[in-house]
């Protein structure tokens, strides 16, 4: 009988990291093919699992110029899977904005904007991707992440899962006047807690620094929310990962993103890094006006 292999096929919107996630899945020590047409996938898992090299761990990229072939995906990740290999898809998306603006920076084409608007592409393309982001294991948004970050955090997932304990926690503090980020399995509102931005020694700063920190903390009502927000990850996240919850987006919003909910993440980073849980912060709106 051929020997399991992990597949992680990546997937997920032109300009959102695809071909960056497979460069990084290279680095980490995964056999990577890009566009490999799926309906032969399993020829090619069987070639791999019967081959000498001992390759055990395989990164696959589809995206959406697959065609029709996408229609096949579903099917051909049920037969891998009822072979026997572990299979998970990683869906990468990012706002409509952010990719707008990267394709103007790097004056590429769409795929799909046949008639060059971008923005016509990218919702004809998130259309045409939505059953697979539906059936996906894994779901990213790189719209705040800078490409170190990304690398970082597909390291934390893929290479070293016993520091995960069996998942890995997102930690984004956000702005409600710049949205809510796509990707948050939970999100808190702290706008009701004292606002540094209108002390005009702590404006400029940000919540991490100790003097934003401690104007936010000195309050009670600032207290009591991190108590709750603690007692409450630490009832549910037990519960996520006898679920078998991989990953976990936890979004803390303010008004603008830039002090309270930055002072609430680094502090629930702390409380949850003591449980020896692996916690990603991403400060998605701290440097934005």
């Amino acid at each position: 009988m051929a020997d399991s292999i992990t597949f992680v096929v990546i997937t997920g919107l032109s300009g959102a990291g695809k071909s960056f996630a497979i460069k990084c899945f290279e680095d980490m020590g995964f056999f990577c093919v890009d566009n490999l047409p799926t309906t032969l996938i399993p020829t090619f898992a069987d070639l791999v699992a019967r081959s000498n090299h001992a390759i055990t761990r395989v990164a696959l990229g589809v995206d959406v110029r697959e065609g029709e072939y996408l229609t096949h995906l579903l099917d051909t990740l049920g037969e891998l899977r009822g072979r026997g290999h572990a299979v998970e898809v990683l869906f990468l998306e990012a706002s409509e904005e952010a990719l707008v603006r990267r394709y103007r920076e790097t004056r590429r084409r769409h795929p799909l904007a046949l008639d060059g608007n971008v923005v016509d592409g990218i919702r004809a393309e998130r259309k045409a991707l939505s059953t697979m982001r539906e059936v996906a294991d894994r779901i990213v948004d790189t719209s705040a992440l800078t490409v170190h970050q990304l690398k970082d955090l597909l390291i934390e997932t893929y290479v070293a899962p016993g520091r995960r304990a069996g998942l890995t926690i997102s930690l984004v503090s956000f702005g409600f006047k710049h949205g809510v980020p796509f990707d948050a399995d939970l999100v808190f509102d702290v706008r009701f807690l004292a606002n540094p931005h209108f002390v005009e020694g702590l404006r400029p700063l940000d919540g991490r620094d100790a003097r934003v920190r401690e104007f936010i903390l000195k309050h009670e009502e600032s207290q009591e929310m991190l108590r709750r927000l603690q007692d409450f990850l630490g009832f549910v996240l037990p519960a996520y990962r006898r679920e078998g919850k991989a990953y976990l987006t936890v979004a803390i919003g303010c008004t603008g993103g830039r002090h309270r909910s930055v002072a609430l993440v680094e502090e629930l980073k702390g409380f949850l890094d003591g449980l020896g849980l692996a916690v990603n912060v991403i400060h998605r709106d701290m440097d934005r006006e």
